[in-house]
């Protein structure tokens, strides 16, 4: 399992959620998420799931990743 934090742009506790059920839905761990702090921390088998594949499912949702 690899870890990854990522910085994407959050506005609230529902972005939060929201990003909690798409990445879980892809099989991703949420280790930490932080609206206020932009902060996204995950776990994932990177033999199964590409980190520019993690990236990709978040833009298309339309969250932007500093």
């Amino acid at each position: 399992m690899k870890e990854l934090t990522l910085k994407v742009k959050m506005h609230c506790k529902s972005c939060e959620i929201v990003i909690t059920d798409i990445l879980t839905d892809a099989g991703i761990e949420i280790l930490e998420i932080s609206a206020p702090n932009n902060l996204v921390k995950l776990k994932y088998n990177e033999n199964k799931i590409k980190e520019s594949k993690i990236k990709e499912i978040l833009e298309k949702e339309r969250y932007k990743i500093k």
